[in-house]
This record gives structure tokens, C-alpha cells and sequence, in this order.
């Protein structure tokens, strides 16, 4: 990373934090995500700030009449970028709530692309920076534009995205400290006034961001659309209901590793059971994505939901890859006896996947509630194990509950299970249908007895 960037700083900020998600990224992949995210402000509920960087002026130019739109819901509009012809003199540039700020040439952030987006009811960020010509090795720069390389992350954090901009804001302060004073106050006016402003839908935002990346995607030349760029703008939908599952996670302070936990043992129980590596690749993904449809989000254990329907886990479907993933977590609250819903399904109707899911969900979800209560080892176990029992063959399957009582016996035993925070700006193996090894992820946290 170029030392003084915005990038750089940011990294430097989190060395001995919680680590930051970065990622290659090609340009292709990041004007269709910019774009969505962009998009976004038009029907957000409340507007937002917005500080941008553009690497050059002319990059800017090509998006300034869309940024004029942009500006008439956006709070204020800061615009980074080297100075070119005409990037202070465009029709957007001289609009009240737009700046625009010509950088140094030396400046690093003039080799950056940031799109930084607070708002009391939706925020988002894409900080990048380009490779530089050593990074992109005895290759060298690529001839074709959108086949340029990006190093960076993406989020939809609101403190993360308020932590940058406070970075951006004081890179500003040096070149127009009265430009800085105006974007820290309004900052400071978006920050207070967000605990009373109800969210935007993330379901529908997230949506928007898979339609714009699929698109981008089938528009592609087949002549000269590289699978390389295809498959970044699948894993970049993938992201997206990755950080849309790692923000429901967040936001449940009494569960804050339900994803991470679930999809470990939903694995498991699927290695107990032989399932193929396709199978097990499937359980991890439905698991991390599980509390992505809302009404199974607040279901009691042992409840059905009451809706009929589960809306929310429409938003999956709109990647053709995560169809199946879809019906996995859309069944997860079926009953064995088929008393369940949102189908009433039983017995071996109800997808394998689902009725394993279902079956660890609730398991993670009970023995988080009793450890709570300052339950602990191994009677919390044998608790949870013996109240699932007690419903064998009305909602839980028997020869489920067998493996699962396998498995609880191996945790009293001393088993580690390894619980790995996803590194989601690497995710792409989840719906590669030709993998085959689940890889080694850091960042673990263990589940044993005491668990």
C-alpha cells in the first residue's frame, strides 16, 4: 500500500484490531459495484454524505452528469481526483452541495478509488487502490481498461465507512481546511441523528448490488470477456450476502458468532454422515447465510414461524448460483412431522441440507441461551441434547439426533471444533463446483465442551 493513503492509513488503524477483508478487485467489477451502491442513494430514506476519489479528473468526468443526479439527494458531495481539463468547470462541479478537490499528482491518493457513502439509514464504502506496476508482475499492466487491477475491500459498516471518512476528511483538511470544518460538521449531524432513523432494507440494497454486478457480468464481450473478470463479479455477489449475513450477526448482541458456529457444525454433522465435498461446500454456505430471511431471524426455539412465506430469502435467488442455497435455508424450519412451515413438508420431503441446518441452528441457538443464563461444560450439552430428544419424530428427525448425539460426545470428550470467522473477499471457492477441500482459514475460534 502507498504510504499517506487513505488505504494505507485505514490498514494501519486496524493492524491490532479486528482485520480488514481485503481483495483483488478488477475495474470492470468495481464500476458495476460502485454503480449499485450509488444507485442506492436515490431511494435511500435520509441523504447522505458522500467524499469520493477518482484517480484522475477524467474519470470523474465520465461520471459527473450521473453525480449530478446523485447530488440532489445527497447531503454534500466531496469529489477527489488529479486535475484535468474540465473537472473543475463541469455543470456538477459548480452545484452548492458538490466540492471538488484537485490533488497533487505526487499525492498517493491520486492512485486511489474510494466511494465512501454515510447516511443515518444507509451506508456503504469501496476503498481501493491501484496495483502498481511491480505488483502486477513480469505480465505487466494490462492493455484492456476494465481488466486493471484493484487492492481494497468493500462494506456496508457504518463505523467502519465513519472511520474512513474522518481519515478522508483530515487527507482534505491540508489541501481546504474550511471544506473539512463543513464535512466533520456533517458528519457529526449524520452520526447523532442515526440512532433515531430506521434502516434502509440492506435485503433490497444487497439485491440491487447482485443485479448490477450479473448484469455487468452477461454484458460482457464473449470475445473478449476474460473468465477471470466473470468469476471476480460472481464473488463479489457472493460478498455481498456475506456482509449482508456478517451485519445481521453484528447487530445480534446476544449471538454474535451464530453464522460462524452454525456453518461449523453443519458441516460437521455432514462429514458424520459421509455427504460429498459438493454437499458439505453447500451446508457451510446455508449456514453462514442462515439468518438472512428475517422471519426465521426471530423464531423461538421450537416455533414456527409464522409467516407463510419467507420473502427475504428471495434475495438469493437473485444470483442463479445460490438458488439451491435458497431452498436450503427457505426449509430450515420444516417439522419432521410436517407440522412445520413455510411448506409443510415431512419426513424426507424436506430437503437433507434443510433438515440439517434446522436441526444446528436451533442446537448453536439453545446452548447460546443457556450459557447466557451462566449454565456451563457439559450440562448445557446434555441439557439441549436431552430437550431435542424429547421432540424426536415430531419436529427432529431420530437418526439426525443420533449424529448429533455422536457429535456432543465427542465435544465432552475433548473435540475441538474449529469455528472460522469466513474471509469474505475470498469466498469464491463456496460456489465453485469444481473444488473439493474446504481450505484453512485464520481467525478460528474453537467450540468445545465449555462452548
Amino acid at each position: 500500500m502507498l504510504q499517506g493513503s487513505i488505504l494505507q492509513k485505514l490498514a494501519a488503524a486496524h493492524a491490532e484490531k479486528r482485520p480488514l477483508n481485503f481483495g483483488v478487485y478488477y475495474k470492470n467489477t468495481l464500476v458495476a459495484l460502485c454503480h449499485a451502491l450509488e444507485d442506492c442513494i436515490l431511494s435511500c430514506s435520509a441523504p447522505p454524505l458522500v467524499i469520493t476519489a477518482f484517480q484522475r479528473g477524467k474519470w470523474y468526468l465520465q461520471e459527473a452528469d450521473r453525480y449530478n443526479e446523485l447530488a440532489q439527494k445527497s447531503t454534500q458531495v466531496a469529489i477527489m481526483a488529479a486535475h484535468e481539463a474540465g473537472f473543475v468547470e463541469h455543470p456538477t462541479s459548480q452545484l452548492p452541495n458538490v466540492d471538488v478537490l484537485a490533488l497533487e499528482p505526487s499525492d498517493p491518493v491520486a492512485q486511489e478509488w474510494h466511494l465512501m457513502i454515510l447516511g443515518s439509514s444507509y451506508s456503504a464504502m469501496v476503498l481501493c487502490q491501484e496495483l502498481t506496476e511491480a505488483d502486477y508482475g513480469t505480465a505487466g499492466k494490462p492493455d484492456t481498461d476494465l481488466e486493471r487491477k484493484f487492492y481494497g475491500f468493500w462494506t456496508f459498516e457504518p463505523a467502519l465507512v465513519q472511520e474512513t471518512m474522518e481519515i478522508a476528511i483530515a487527507h482534505i483538511q491540508t489541501y481546504n481546511p474550511e471544506l473539512a470544518q463543513k464535512l466533520t460538521n456533517q458528519l457529526k449531524e449524520i452520526v447523532e441523528a442515526t440512532p433515531n432513523t430506521e434502516p434502509d432494507d440492506l435485503g433490497s440494497i444487497v439485491s440491487r448490488v447482485v443485479d448490477y454486478l450479473h448484469t455487468s457480468e452477461v454484458e460482457g464481450n464473449p470475445e473478449t470477456h476474460l473468465k477471470a473478470l466473470d468469476n471476480n463479479l460472481v464473488s463479489n455477489e457472493l460478498q455481498a450476502f456475506l456482509r449482508l449475513a456478517q451485519l445481521i450477526d453484528t447487530a445480534d448482541t446476544t449471538n454474535q458468532m451464530a453464522a460462524a458456529e452454525v456453518a461449523a457444525l453443519a458441516e460437521t454433522v455432514g462429514q458424520m454422515l459421509d455427504l460429498p465435498a459438493w454437499q458439505l461446500k453447500r451446508l457451510r454456505l446455508a449456514g453462514l447465510l442462515h439468518k438472512v430471511a428475517p422471519c426465521t431471524v426471530t423464531v423461538e426455539y421450537g416455533e414456527a414461524p409464522s409467516c407463510p412465506l419467507i420473502p427475504a430469502a428471495q434475495v438469493l435467488r437473485t444470483m442463479p448460483r445460490m438458488s439451491a442455497i435458497a431452498r436450503i435455508i427457505t426449509h430450515q424450519n420444516e417439522w419432521w412431522n410436517g407440522e412445520g412451515q413455510p411448506g409443510g413438508y415431512a419426513g424426507e420431503e424436506i430437503p437433507l441440507e434443510s433438515r440439517i441446518l434446522g436441526l444446528v441452528t436451533a442446537f448453536q441457538k439453545r446452548t447460546t441461551q443457556l450459557q447466557a443464563s451462566h449454565h456451563s461444560g457439559d450440562s448445557v450439552l446434555m441439557q439441549v441434547l436431552a430437550e431435542f430428544r424429547a421432540q424426536q419424530g415430531e419436529r427432529w428427525e431420530p437418526k439426525l439426533l443420533d449424529t448429533l448425539e455422536l457429535l456432543v460426545m465427542g465435544l465432552q470428550q475433548g473435540m475441538n471444533l474449529p469455528v472460522a470467522l469466513p474471509k469474505i473477499s475470498a469466498g469464491m471457492w463456496l460456489v465453485d463446483s469444481q473444488g473439493t477441500d474446504v481450505p484453512t482459514i485464520n481467525d478460528k475460534r474453537v467450540i468445545s465442551s465449555g462452548y
